[in-house]
């Protein structure tokens, strides 16, 4: 703050008005070029798990108590019951997390949308959404969110490029994919090695997709690897707006990433971006609903998504330990004082415009950044 008013008073010592004027437009200019660049952000970047939203990478959890057979138990899957563990918790809101924040709530027709946000101590964001859509059942749910080919071709999902199954297990379901995701011009595509896997209790749909390492994929400069990813959904049937019955179908998401921006920048990017990309789902759902009625050849994902783990829901509840840490979803998010969420918008979000843009190496944009929360930090003070 007092460098800033400083720079003012010289400023306004110059001998005329003109200089004052020539000088004033340099001082500003950077700041009108962060808003710029911030409303960019927000405008062109769309989350990718807005398609469908957390938790840790892996929790300690208790053994399962379902039974499985010996060779299930010795196959070394990307996803396995701790997994399957850990969705349980976040759907019950028994993972002893943070409270919910509640970000939005809006509707179409045919389908009604609820999202909440909460932010860890350590990691990203965290994001948990409801979308319950009408007159679809869990099972043609389940399975559009699992196929990649209907994703390109009809493209509801614009940011995914490419995709490639690198392993699958036909015993359980278990796949592994690599994604190729479109990102804003101003930073560089990315790249995501993605483990999945479905449970079902009953029609119940547990299906859980995170990032899992694999050094034998080589890692590229571009697109870049996004190493930490969680996207997981609770798909199961739900009452009708209309008249009470269960025809509609509710899907719970849980979702959080590193994609490498930094997570202030982001959460304005969820914020801006999230509603414009929610409701191209439902079209493309009703669109694959079409394609099942008329008896198209199922997909190698769709044949996949059918090949669930059966598990007793009920009785897994009864081993989890019920607790309050995290029972709590909260209406509305507080809102920050706008003197102090300003600077940091502006100036973060011109840094991380210019960061992607330039690609200087790692010390350049550590040099950015670190800039960027310095005076991040004075606009907290204002």
């Amino acid at each position: 703050m007092v460098l800033i008013l400083e720079a003012l008073v010289e400023i306004l010592r110059r001998p005329t008005v003109a200089d004052v004027a020539v000088e004033l437009a340099a001082f500003v200019a950077p700041l009108w070029i962060a808003v710029f660049a911030g409303l960019l952000l927000g405008w062109a970047w769309r989350p990718g798990w807005a398609a469908g939203l957390s938790g840790a990478v892996k929790t300690e959890s208790a053994p399962s108590p379902g039974p499985h057979s010996v060779e299930e138990r010795s196959e070394k899957l990307a996803v396995t019951e701790e997994d399957l563990e850990h969705l349980f918790r976040l759907v019950e809101v028994t993972d002893g997390g943070p409270e919910w924040h509640k970000m939005m709530d809006k509707s179409l027709p045919n389908m009604r949308y609820q999202a909440w946000r909460r932010d860890p101590e350590t990691g990203p964001p965290q994001y948990r959404s409801s979308t319950i859509y009408e007159d679809v059942t869990p099972e043609i749910v389940r399975d559009f969110f699992w196929d990649d080919e209907f994703r390109i071709k009809n493209g509801w999902d614009d940011m995914l490029l490419e995709h490639t199954t690198l392993e699958e297990c036909p015993s359980t379901g278990t796949m592994v994919v690599q994604w190729v995701r479109k990102f804003p011009f101003f930073c560089s595509n990315r790249e995501y090695i993605i483990g999945r896997r479905i449970w079902e209790s009953g029609r119940t749909y547990y299906c859980v997709t995170k990032g899992v390492p694999r050094p034998a994929v080589p890692r590229r400069n571009k697109p870049r690897r996004v190493d930490l990813y969680y996207s997981s959904w609770c798909i199961r049937a739900a009452e009708s707006r209309r008249d009470g019955r269960m025809t509609a179908c509710e899907v719970l998401l849980f979702h959080h990433e590193d994609m490498g921006i930094p997570w202030e920048i982001a959460k304005l990017g969820v914020r801006q971006g999230m509603w414009s990309c929610v409701r191209k789902i439902e079209p493309g759902l009703r669109a694959y609903q079409l394609a099942r009625r008329s008896n198209e050849p199922l997909s190698r994902f769709a044949f996949m998504a059918q090949i669930n783990t059966k598990f007793d829901a009920d009785k897994l509840r009864s081993f989890e330990t019920i607790t309050d840490l995290s029972g709590n979803v909260v209406e509305a998010e507080k809102q920050k004082n706008w003197t102090s969420s300003i600077p940091k918008f502006l100036v973060v979000g011109g840094a991380v415009a210019i960061a992607c843009t330039l690609d200087h190496g790692l010390l350049t944009k550590a040099v950015i950044f670190g800039v960027a929360r310095r005076f991040a930090n004075i606009g907290k003070r204002l």
